[in-house]
């Protein structure tokens, strides 16, 4: 129960910093001015896919846990 955690913890959080989520207003311009659409693209598919297992594991974690709870 606890590895499906840690490992949902881990990809929003990869998640978050590939797509530049805790970052100033002034950073993401000048990093959108400077990259090309083709590392945004994957940039923005890493982020999609380590978000999407994240939630997944994060959900895993959430019915394992009431699961032994009950």
């Amino acid at each position: 129960m606890q590895y499906f955690f840690f490992v949902g913890v881990v990809c929003i959080i990869i998640s978050g910093i590939s797509v530049g989520a805790w970052t100033t207003p002034q950073q993401q311009r000048a990093t959108f001015n400077n990259e090309t659409t083709a590392y945004r693209r994957s940039r923005t598919r890493i982020a999609i896919y380590s978000g999407f297992l994240g939630i997944l594991s994060l959900a895993i974690s959430g019915m394992l846990y009431f699961k032994n709870t009950i």
